[in-house]
């Protein structure tokens, strides 16, 4: 992004002022249709991630023409909450106002693919921060103090994906707004039926996540390439791994408990039975080779082997029910960082986990790779766990970071080595370390509250 300094943004533009009412089309998509597509412009060249330019699209559907998106009643149909990317519900302030003046309240946060930003969706518009060093990139602030309940980054790139959340939303909830920050505007959207629960990006796809239903776009013409019907999914849960030319993506399959893997590159598909119960979270490894998995209970996570679906690795968070918010692998898969209601970021060591003596490196056999080759079956471990019962043989965080129980808090690794990145919906940021032999409590770096205006740079 090329905006180093934070300023309101200029009046709302219209997102299609160049339309054509007799070319084009906006209807209320069936379900065994592809949802509609309209484009304000083409997308410039020389965009900082490379891609393609995105071309104009506008078609009929049905003899229905389309109507311009500023004319558009921006209502939204009344449903539960919705959820980011890292599980930040998009709840609803009704103390917010939509005049400028009035509080910021925060609706979502959520990183960006390499985690070294993240985004805020906020009554009023939405904000950007860089992670190392703290500061605020950029903000929009709407003129009319529109909601947004969903930001979507492409890595550092300036398109980004929005949709409308709060009480006032800035758009219909039942769609997604491509943002172009070049040019300080929306250059296309898609429409829905149903109200949107998620958005993921790639530089090659579009992923939009409703309750029941996937869809999956080429970015370059908008093109659907793919809907998966899923299990009933209120918070908008799925994850797609970034690096090019191994497209992963996984979402929730058609079975409580059930996780679904699509292989694009292989065209291979695997369910996985994660859990007894619904799944709350999960997380995948950049390289989409593993995945860590939670049901609503929260006392257990699963790494499991995208490609043969078999369990690799079990850890427990603890003893009590918890709400797990986000599980993010570490650049490299050697941790994991756990996040929940009981106010805890914990730190596991996945190559450790065959090895509770976690001042003992890890060797070439138990790095993640090789696990994934290997069959954690004939570990000592394993050996006795049908003799002490289960909760004594668990393999518990090498680390932890405590927070403030009952906030909801998000969690990634930094940059730096060893460190971790925490994001809470009271608008608190922390920066820690830990220390990889001896772990214990981790130690707080840095801390802001990215919603005060004195802590924007």
């Amino acid at each position: 992004m090329t905006t180093v300094s934070s300023f309101s943004s200029p009046p709302w533009p219209n997102p299609n002022p160049n339309s054509d009412p007799s070319t084009s089309a906006n209807p209320q998509p069936e379900e065994d249709k592809d949802p509609p597509v309209s484009l304000a412009g083409d997308l410039h060249a020389g965009l900082s991630s490379g891609l393609p330019p995105i071309r104009t699209i506008s078609y009929n559907i049905d003899g229905e023409q389309h109507t311009d998106a500023a004319s558009q009643p921006h209502t939204a149909p009344a449903s539960v909450p919705a959820h980011g990317r890292t599980l930040i519900p998009n709840f609803h302030n009704p103390n917010s106002s939509s005049s400028s003046s009035s509080p910021v309240s925060l609706h979502h946060v959520s990183f960006n693919q390499d985690n070294g930003c993240f985004a805020c969706g906020i009554n009023q518009g939405f904000r950007i921060y860089n992670c190392d060093p703290f500061r605020e990139i950029f903000r929009r602030d709407f003129e009319n103090g529109g909601g947004v309940g969903i930001v979507e980054m492409l890595f550092r790139c300036n398109i980004l994906a929005l949709v409308g959340g709060g009480p006032q939303p800035q758009y219909p909830l039942n769609k997604v707004m491509i943002w172009d920050d070049h040019q300080g505007r929306c250059i296309g959207e898609l429409s829905f039926r149903n109200e949107v629960r998620g958005v993921r990006l790639r530089r090659d796809r579009i992923i939009v996540v409703l309750e029941q239903k996937i869809f999956v776009y080429n970015f370059t013409d908008l093109k659907l390439l793919q809907q998966i019907e899923t299990f009933g999914n209120p918070k908008g849960l799925c994850e797609v791994s970034q690096a090019s030319g191994n497209f992963v993506l996984v979402c929730l399959g058609l079975r409580k408990g059930q996780v679904r893997v699509e292989h694009y590159a292989s065209k291979r598909t695997k369910f996985i039975l994660a859990h007894d119960s619904r799944i709350a979270c999960f997380g995948l490894s950049q390289d989409g080779n593993m995945l860590a998995t939670a049901s609503n209970k929260g006392t257990l996570v699963r790494i499991f082997n995208t490609h043969d679906a078999t369990l690799l690795h079990e850890v427990r968070r603890g003893a009590d029910r918890a709400e797990i918010y986000s599980l993010s692998f570490s650049p490299t898969a050697e941790w994991l960082a756990v996040s929940s209601d009981k106010g805890t970021i914990h730190v596991f060591s996945v190559t450790a986990v065959d090895n509770p003596d976690h001042n003992t490196p890890a060797s070439p056999s138990n790095s993640p790779r090789a696990l994934i080759k290997g069959s954690p079956s004939s570990s000592p471990r394993a050996l006795i766990k049908g003799v002490i019962p289960k909760y004594f043989t668990s393999v518990w965080s090498l680390a932890q970071f405590r927070l403030v129980e009952g906030c909801q808090y998000i969690a990634a690794f930094g940059h730096q080595k060893n460190t971790v990145v925490i994001l809470g919906l009271d608008g608190s940021f922390y920066r820690c370390k830990f220390d990889p032999k001896t772990g214990g409590e981790m130690t707080q770096l840095e801390y802001h509250n990215f919603m005060k205006p004195d802590d924007s740079f």
